[in-house]
């Protein structure tokens, strides 16, 4: 039997995972057993050889379960059924797809989420979201090839993002400091040399992890506050001014702050009322300039995409 595309998949990995399945490589020789695939079929891999297409497509059935909320990971590599799983599996439903999740909040979120770039959204039409959200074929008439590959790029964006910021959670606050440290020498700070970049004491430290030179002689400084907070809770005002305190302290004027959650409104206010220059960063900005900077990430794969040489062609069509 040919294996069956990702929606498909979503019921039987959801029920798996409500059955005890640690994970995707656990549910796997159940997939291939239920669904009647051959070994040879079962070994075939995607473009990229780096997964075969029956993991590659379990993967993404868990992925876009637990961006409705149905699954959660409490760390890497471990998933379990949240109580809002268990009532749509209780409800007996005799499929699972994009329509179904569709009518979940926190998965419309997360497709609205990946249309969002440092500069705005990316020009992605609203039917493409329609057809990423109630369609099984990646590509129908509503969508131009380029249109399906940028939909099909922020979604992997998003999913990357998202794994990114629950790997950041399990990091210690000193591997924390020091992987901001490292996005800002790959962002240009420092003249691109670690050198030019040092973490303050673990303890001690007045609020401030860790200072960074703005240019490759030396002549300012930028100090960073990076705080490891669990999504729902937000940095708030008092935060802020502890940090800007610090700033004052050292004589500083410039400033980063960067958190895993995200800022309260009153932080952002505060922040128009100082003549300091501090930066917030959230979560998700974090690990989109993480991935645009190739820190804690690599290319596993590239698409070229072709137009004919006009110039080329010139002496033939003229």
């Amino acid at each position: 039997m040919v294996i069956p595309n990702y929606e498909t998949l979503m019921l039987p990995v959801l029920k798996l995972f409500a059955e005890g399945a640690p994970n995707v490589a656990a549910c796997i020789p159940v997939l291939q057993k239920q669904f009647d695939i051959s070994d040879e079929v079962a070994s075939e891999l995607i473009p990229s050889g780096t997964a075969t297409v029956l993991q590659s497509r379990a993967h993404w059935a868990r992925t876009y379960l637990a961006k409705a909320g149905l699954l959660m990971s409490p760390r890497r590599n471990l998933h379990i059924v949240t109580d809002l799983g268990r009532q749509v599996l209780a409800s007996q439903p005799e499929r699972i797809d994009n329509e179904t999740l569709a009518g979940f909040e926190g998965f419309r979120d997360w497709i609205e989420r990946s249309r969002q770039r440092d500069g705005g959204d990316v020009a992605v039409p609203q039917s493409t979201l329609a057809t990423v959200a109630m369609d099984s074929a990646p590509i129908d008439e509503r969508q131009t090839p380029e249109d399906a590959m940028a939909a099909a790029s922020g979604l992997l964006d998003a999913a990357v993002r998202d794994d990114l910021l629950a790997l950041l959670q399990q990091l210690s606050p000193q591997r924390f400091e020091r992987l901001i440290l490292d996005l800002l020498i790959a962002m240009g700070y420092g003249g691109g040399d670690l050198a030019n970049g040092l973490m303050t004491k673990a303890s001690g430290d007045g609020g401030i992890d860790g200072i960074i030179h703005e240019d490759a002689l030396g002549l300012d400084a930028v100090y960073i506050q990076a705080k490891r907070y669990a999504p729902e809770n937000r940095v708030s005002r008092p935060d802020v001014q502890r940090f800007i305190g610090s700033l004052t302290g050292e004589g500083a004027t410039k400033g980063v702050f960067v958190t895993t959650s995200d800022f309260s409104k009153e932080a952002h206010e505060y922040l128009t009322r100082v003549q300091h220059r501090v930066v917030l960063i959230n979560g998700q900005r974090l690990a989109r300039l993480m991935i645009q900077h190739g820190v804690g990430v690599r290319v596993r794969q590239t698409y070229k995409v072709q137009s004919i040489d006009e110039d080329y062609f010139a002496d033939v069509t003229g």
